[in-house]
């Protein structure tokens, strides 16, 4: 499987699967989440919801992962995961990484063969950078896969991309 990140913006991004940085009620919100739904239109946010009624609680469980329709995104799907919340006092890692593994079983069992990935739980989730980019690429490295041939981290800033440079090259 070909690793690799760059600088971008996940929303425009030319692969058969974005995984979207989602929040555990599928409803969309900000960051990443809100600007997936946003780009891809009301048919992702339709899906969520048909997805989220048949969950208990009508919630995703953190370091789980579903697939919608992409809508008008230039991908085929979108792979929703709900990322752990940072907390010093505990060790949510084995979270994080299942976020990235768990996506890219979804992925693989649709087909795909190109999946592009957030920096997961890195925004207003708190998780600092260097140690998610880490974890990320860990989650990725341990998925056994069929199909997927290729994993892009697009990521929103320079200090983001050099911290997953640095994961990739560790």
């Amino acid at each position: 499987m070909d690793l690799r990140a760059e600088r971008g913006n996940i929303t425009t991004v030319d692969v058969d699967v974005i995984v979207n940085a989602a929040n555990p009620g599928l409803l969309g919100g900000g960051g990443v989440d809100g600007a997936i739904h946003r780009a891809g239109g009301p048919a992702i946010l339709e899906e969520c919801r048909a997805i989220a009624a048949g969950l208990p609680e009508r919630r995703l469980a953190r370091g789980r992962a579903v697939a919608t329709t992409a809508g008008r995104l230039p991908a085929r799907w979108v792979v929703h995961t709900a990322g752990p919340i940072w907390a010093a006092t505990e060790d949510r890692s084995a979270v994080l990484r299942s976020c990235y593994t768990e996506s890219l079983r979804v992925a693989d069992d649709l087909g795909a063969h190109s999946v592009a990935f957030p920096a997961i739980s890195a925004g207003v989730y708190g998780w600092p950078i260097d140690h998610a980019a880490r974890q990320a690429v860990a989650g990725v490295r341990a998925a056994a896969v069929q199909h997927v041939q290729e994993v892009r981290f697009v990521l929103f800033d320079d200090r983001a991309l050099a911290a997953f440079e640095a994961a990739l090259s560790g």
